[in-house]
């Protein structure tokens, strides 16, 4: 009974050194918590979001138009144009995460990479805004031989794009992991408002978008893409702003050092004492020169537990070096990683659904009756404000309403637990695909026989992909951020915006195939062709939904997995992490 009590004792503590609170003002000086910290602290990194989100989404997702009509690049150049341009900003939220965990913190990233974003649209208003910056004016959509864009002009439009990606890149991980971390990891209370944290961020995200993609696209539409551009660039500015104004209420996590540098430590260690053979009792396995851990030990990856085990030398006194013997909590760390790559795949074709709403159903739109009224006619990079328009109501609803009740059947804070709210929405993103699929096929079929198609039957699918995004997006997001240690909040939370990347590059690579594959002797595939009725887009969409569902089947039998192996390790430790 006392040997229970003792260990139990001994798990506390080990837990607690988990969450000990190491956080800073912006003088380095420790923080308190009636001061620093909090909601109040977290709505200064909610307006950068809202803001940086308004600024890069009327770029981003007006781009297509841009590049096609004042760049002159073919559509399907167009297109990949885009998605690599968007890969790439997710793709660098890992060096933005690395860089903050390891070197600036995350505050000092920000400031740093929001400035550099801000260049970055300034330079691409300037050329917008100067003919002599761009090629010659043509009409892409006549079918004449326009000039594509060479040269100087193709330099400063890229050297734009590729600064606005690295500034957004490096600064989405951050805007997250520091607005999360105002809320303390050893606090019930502040801890469980995180769920309640991660949809608001999504809500400013949302408006951000919403108001790009309506107020922006039109101004971009008949007031030119240089005021558009000016207007973003305005809206980086006061992004800026906001996080500036919160400098004195933040909590600031110190970086610790590069976090490389362990993980590989860990391989090495492990490969170097491959031969040996694991202890039965995880108690003999190297820890810290306290004897603490900060995360317990668990059954998973077992072949990584040698890296912790002592050589002869070891223990009879001498010091082994780190690249031969790790600690636990190191290899914990690693195990972390490796468990959330499977969970971190599954999301990669859902973002290649994504891509398809910022390229070919923009053009898709455009290719439609895009008048309401003799008056009014809707720009088609404005139909991506549709599910943003819904989720402005639906994401307080789901807050205030379904959380609650949830909550009530499943007794878990957020309602639904992060891997079934990320399920949910792999699933309902596949019908996403078969609404583009099905009306794509009636558009072309009505454009043959000289009608031309509302554009509003491709709303469905822009407003099943936003329901889809709300429990996805949020979910994985929430997910990996909850299951971070201290000193890797910015890079597991940039894990996350690489599923982004890789389905944007996914979607490039996809684009390049299909076309290779369809061509034939002629050389025209699928998506070949400048005319979207010449091509066979809907059969892209269904290709795309049957890859989809095939996904959300590998995603339960990983979640599944798991779900079962955390089960165990609570059952094993009742101690544990607070969810």
């Amino acid at each position: 009974m006392g040997d229970a009590l003792e260990k139990t004792k001994t798990k506390s503590k080990e837990i607690n050194s988990m969450y000990e609170d190491t956080s800073v003002d912006w003088r380095g000086r420790p923080c308190t918590s009636n001061k620093h910290g909090g909601m109040a602290a977290a709505a200064f990194v909610l307006g950068l979001q809202a803001f940086e989100m308004m600024a890069i989404a009327a770029v981003g997702n007006n781009l297509i138009t841009y590049v096609f009509t004042q760049m002159h690049f073919p559509l399907s150049k167009s297109a990949n144009v885009v998605t690599n341009f968007v890969g790439t900003v997710f793709f660098l939220s890992l060096l933005g995460g690395f860089l903050s965990d390891s070197y600036l913190g995350s505050f000092r990233t920000m400031l740093i990479f929001g400035f550099l974003e801000l260049s970055g649209f300034s330079l691409l208003t300037v050329q917008a805004h100067y003919p002599r910056l761009r090629p010659p004016a043509c009409d892409m959509g006549t079918g004449q031989q326009c000039m594509e864009a060479k040269g100087y002009e193709a330099l400063m439009l890229f050297t734009a794009l590729y600064l606005v990606a690295l500034g957004s890149g490096c600064l989405k991980p951050n805007i997250i992991s520091h607005g999360a971390d105002q809320f303390r990891r050893q606090h019930p209370t502040q801890f469980q408002k995180l769920s309640t944290f991660f949809n608001c961020a999504y809500f400013a995200f949302c408006t951000g978008e919403l108001i790009a993609l309506t107020l922006l696209v039109w101004v971009q539409t008949h007031y030119g893409m240089d005021v558009g551009f000016t207007v973003s660039t305005a809206a980086m500015l006061l992004g800026l702003i906001s996080l500036l104004a919160g400098t004195s209420f933040f909590r600031n996590s110190p970086p610790r050092g590069t976090i490389f540098t362990p993980i590989a430590q860990v391989f090495v260690a492990a490969f170097v004492k491959r031969k040996q053979i694991c202890p039965s009792n995880s108690e003999m396995l190297h820890r810290s020169q306290n004897g603490v851990v900060k995360l317990l030990h668990t059954d998973n990856f077992r072949f990584l537990d040698k890296a912790c085990i002592k050589s002869e030398e070891g223990r009879v006194g001498s010091e082994e070096s780190p690249w031969k013997l790790c600690t636990v909590t190191q290899v914990e760390q690693v195990k972390i990683i490796l468990s959330l790559i499977p969970i971190f795949a599954c999301t990669i074709i859902f973002n290649t659904i994504l891509a398809q709403l910022q390229t070919f159903s923009v053009q898709q739109g455009a290719a439609m009756n895009t008048s309401l009224t003799n008056s009014f006619q809707i720009p088609p990079a404005s139909l991506q404000s549709i599910p943003y328009i819904i989720l402005i109501f639906l994401v307080p609803l789901y807050e205030t309403a379904f959380v609650p009740l949830a909550r009530r059947i499943t007794h878990t804070n957020s309602g639904i637990s992060p891997l079934q709210r990320v399920g949910t929405g792999l699933f309902v993103a596949t019908f996403s695909m078969v609404s583009a699929a099905l009306v794509e096929k009636k558009r072309r079929n009505s454009s043959i026989v000289g009608s031309s198609l509302s554009i509003l039957w491709i709303a469905p699918q822009f407003i099943i992909f936003g329901i889809s995004e709300l429990f996805t997006a949020v979910g994985l997001v929430e997910f990996f951020y909850k299951q971070s240690v201290e000193g890797m909040q910015s890079f597991l939370t940039a894990m996350t915006y690489c599923s982004y990347s890789f389905g944007f590059y996914l979607s490039s690579l996809l684009v390049s195939l299909v076309n290779k594959i369809t061509g034939g002797a002629s050389g025209g595939g699928w998506l070949s062709h400048n005319d979207l009725n010449n091509d066979r887009l809907d059969l892209f969409y269904w290709l795309l939904a049957g890859l989809s569902l095939v996904n959300f089947f590998n995603y339960l039998f990983w979640a599944n997995r798991y779900s079962q192996e955390h089960e165990a390790q609570d059952l094993e430790n009742p101690t544990s992490k607070p969810s």
